[in-house]
């Protein structure tokens, strides 16, 4: 059977996307998921639960250490 366009508009309005809640990191200040760990920093609720440098070459290292310490001082 055939449905209508308005009958089919009715059944989709309730497929619409809810924005994601992001919350700002309270150690490097990265907008990031709540309830999950910092994909920046690595860290969740005040403690390291990743260490993010482990998997990166001598000069990403680098940089990204320089980059959490510019955010530690704000």
């Amino acid at each position: 059977m055939r449905h209508t366009p308005s009958h089919t508009k009715n059944r989709r309005s309730h497929h619409a996307l809810a924005p994601a809640s992001l919350i700002k990191c309270p150690k490097c200040g990265v907008k990031a998921l709540p309830h999950t760990v910092c994909k920046n920093c690595g860290f969740y609720k005040g403690k390291e639960a990743v260490d993010v440098l482990k998997k990166l070459s001598k000069k990403e290292r680098k940089e990204k250490e320089k980059e959490i310490h510019s955010h530690d001082g704000q």
